[in-house]
């Protein structure tokens, strides 16, 4: 198989424009994956507002998340693979663009069902963006020191966009209007894609592959039923028909999608990808650290404004030093990586994490914001940063170039399908504990529960971790 071109091979092809810096590469890849972790988060604080503006009923309002995160997850490794095929760059700007023009239609909006569409086709968007900008990176990047360096600042950008949401929200929406939440993204899109397409450098598998479109239809529509069945957990409960035929269905589209990748002569995503234990572990992995780790900023969020009584903008800025925590993690793990190695980092972040989530189960109806927000988030927002990054490094490790697009569209699936069974499975827990119960006590109960039992799982993981995970990272196979 022919190796897959990059910003080192421009540079020696004669007449083409020298290669652009490593450094500007990676910016454009980061900002692309900031926007779109961004988006999963920022519309929150503007719901009330949506709701007002569009006249949206509880349904709607819920959707206004949903249609974002179904259509993100089940078309991610479609993204991922059609990167390999087609093109990282091409897949940027396609993606890139999607995202754009849909965040235009839906600060333009004037119907519920108008913004609702919007949204479901920003998620297509970004499920085509988000698996190219790791590829991006890790391809720009020489193995080594300096590439775990730049998987670092790319998981700090990643988790920093979720982090921001809430702050970048509020602020929109309390300067400006609930449509600045998507409109904010156009000028800043415009920006990225210009840039992208000035300065990233082709690269795709050469094998002269087509993509398995039975594949693709099976993968695409198991994620993104499952992705429903999770969503209709929080309205309907994990018993009601309209919970469980979904979620059956996924799991039965999922495994036909296998059955027909074991068949195939070109699958979408080979198997034997699945027996390289870096791959396997990492991705297992991050499920469980997303699952537990993800519900973090929602549920402070929650305790901030219904419990303190924080404004959005205040809960925002309260989670400020959380935000620069991830990235200070990102940041300090390339180093520990070095000497101890990406498992030992990786368990280490989790229990850091774990004493973080530990300390805000302990949480008060009266608490104040140092100890009851700041420091604990700090803990558990460093573990994260210091555990994602040895993560996605070693999920990527072990796989061919050609294959580099398709891993890195299931490290985001598999964060983005734990992220959304946690945060459903979590505020199940929450509101089963309150039994509909609106004081802050009763709240507070609930939240410290839901901070419990993801205490529980983050122990769970770093065992898991540390069992499983190879100590190094694998070599391409």
């Amino acid at each position: 198989m022919a190796p897959m071109l990059d910003a080192t091979d421009t540079a020696r092809i004669p007449g083409r424009r020298t290669s652009p810096p490593m450094w500007l590469v990676v910016a454009l890849a980061c900002a692309g994956q900031f926007l779109v972790v961004l988006d999963i988060s920022v519309v929150n604080v503007a719901l009330p507002s949506m709701r007002t503006g569009l006249a949206l009923d509880e349904q709607g309002l819920q959707w206004v998340v949903n249609a974002y995160a179904i259509a993100f997850a089940g078309f991610m490794l479609l993204g991922g693979r059609a990167g390999d095929l087609y093109g990282r760059k091409r897949m940027f700007l396609v993606g890139l663009g999607l995202f754009t023009l849909a965040s235009l239609a839906g600060g333009l909006a004037q119907e519920g069902w108008q913004l609702l569409l919007a949204r479901a086709v920003q998620g297509l968007g970004a499920a085509v963006l988000a698996p190219s900008t790791l590829t991006i990176v890790t391809s720009a990047v020489p193995e080594g020191a300096a590439r775990a360096r730049a998987i670092a600042t790319w998981t700090a950008v990643g988790a920093g966009g979720g982090a921001a949401g809430g702050f970048v929200g509020g602020l929109l929406v309390d300067a400006l209007s609930w449509r600045w939440v998507l409109l904010i993204n156009v000028p800043v899109g415009a920006v990225l894609l210009a840039g992208a397409a000035r300065w990233l450098v082709e690269g795709r598998a050469r094998d002269g592959r087509r993509l398995d479109l039975p594949g693709a239809v099976l993968v695409t529509a198991g994620l993104a039923t499952l992705a429903y069945g999770i969503s209709q957990t929080e309205a309907e409960g994990w018993t009601a028909g309209a919970t469980l035929v979904p979620l059956c269905a996924g799991l039965v589209l999922i495994a036909l999608f296998l059955l027909v990748e074991a068949r195939s002569k070109a699958p979408l995503m080979p198997l034997g990808l699945l027996r390289l234990r870096s791959v396997a572990s990492a991705n297992v992995a991050m499920f469980l650290s997303g699952s537990a780790m993800f519900c973090m900023w929602f549920f402070m969020t929650l305790y901030a404004q219904n419990v303190l009584g924080y404004t959005p903008l205040e809960a925002g800025l309260a989670l400020v030093p959380s935000s620069l925590a991830v990235i200070l993690g990102s940041k300090v793990a390339p180093r520990l990586m070095r000497t101890a190695g990406p498992r030992t980092v990786a368990v280490l972040g989790t229990v850091v994490a774990m004493t973080g989530f530990g300390w805000q189960s302990t949480m008060t109806a009266d608490g104040a914001y140092l100890t009851a927000i700041m420091f604990p988030g700090i803990l558990m927002m460093v573990g994260a940063g210091l555990a994602a990054t040895p993560l996605a490094a070693l999920a990527i490790s072990g796989a061919a170039p050609e294959e580099a697009g398709l891993v890195s569209g299931l490290v985001n699936t598999s964060r983005t399908m734990g992220g959304s069974l946690g945060l459903a499975v979590m505020s199940t827990i929450a509101a089963a504990h309150t039994a509909g119960a609106e004081t802050p006590q009763a709240l507070t109960d609930g939240y410290a529960l839901v901070f419990a039992v993801s205490t529980v799982i983050l122990a769970a993981g770093a065992a898991l971790m540390w069992a499983w995970l190879p100590r190094r990272a694998a070599e391409p196979h």
